[in-house]
């Protein structure tokens, strides 16, 4: 690839962007014509394959360790992104944590303060720094020509998490609501904003909180008789990113199988 192709290429960052559902956006962005930035919290062999594996595909892609729930990380992370790249044309936030799974009653502060922070928190900061990018109201970094935010979000939003997570089903009713609202903020300065809320999707969230069969468990009850794929969420977010999804914005799209 030349430098003039280089140069065009637009930019996305995505956050928790080394596995799961980030891994499989940042595999198919890099496909389809993006430089990336990528965020990971924690493993870094995950985030080193999935930057490889984009690279391969064309993109220049700088992986970045940070956690979204902290403050310094992500001025890190946005003072790293302008420095590499100097422009920003599309956001998935996808960092998110479910906390353990269990019933209201036995959910302590801690958990709902940590799964809040990162999930609604810090999804909510990095939207800002995005804006501030992105709006052609505004100055500052970049060429400010508008761009797109793709919250990653859940069915738990709707379905409420009984008796596993409601605490994360709670944040994501936030996702869902910054979203709408959030479209309607800045729509008429170039930017559109929706989510993808993901059903039951076969990745590692669930061992990560004690679940390791829920999928399995869970199937019979999807209409469609079957887990989703990370790669099956992807198309919808980059979908969502796409010049053929220009008149959708404050979209709250289910990609859950009927659930």
């Amino acid at each position: 690839m030349d430098m003039a192709n280089a140069a065009a290429r637009p930019v996305m960052l995505v956050t928790g962007g080394g596995r799961g559902i980030g891994a499989a956006v940042v595999r198919l962005a890099a496909a389809r014509g993006y430089d990336i930035c990528l965020t990971f919290r924690g493993d870094v062999a995950r985030a080193e394959a999935t930057a490889a594996a984009a690279r391969e595909a064309g993109a220049t892609v700088l992986a970045l360790q940070a956690d979204v729930a902290e403050a310094g990380a992500r001025a890190r992370c946005f003072a790293a992104l302008d420095a590499r790249f100097g422009r920003l044309d599309a956001l998935v936030n996808n960092a998110g944590i479910t906390g353990p799974a269990g019933r209201l009653a036995e959910t302590p502060d801690a958990v709902w303060e940590q799964v809040l922070r990162t999930n609604v928190v810090g999804l909510a900061a990095c939207s800002r720094e995005a804006v501030r990018r992105m709006s052609t109201a505004l100055g500052g970094p970049g060429e400010h020509k508008g761009g797109v935010i793709v919250n990653i979000s859940s069915r738990a939003s709707q379905l409420g998490g009984p008796g596993e997570w409601v605490h994360y089903a709670a944040s994501k009713g936030a996702v869902d609501t910054l979203t709408i609202g959030l479209a309607k903020e800045v729509g008429a300065e170039g930017i559109r904003v929706n989510a993808v809320n993901p059903g039951l999707i076969d990745t590692e969230i669930h061992a990560a909180a004690g679940m390791p069969d829920r999928v399995q468990r869970g199937a019979a009850g999807v209409p469609m008789g079957r887990g989703g794929t990370a790669e099956e969420v992807a198309e919808a977010v980059l979908w969502l990113l796409s010049d053929a999804a220009a008149y959708v914005s404050g979209a709250c799209l289910p990609v859950g199988g009927g659930r």
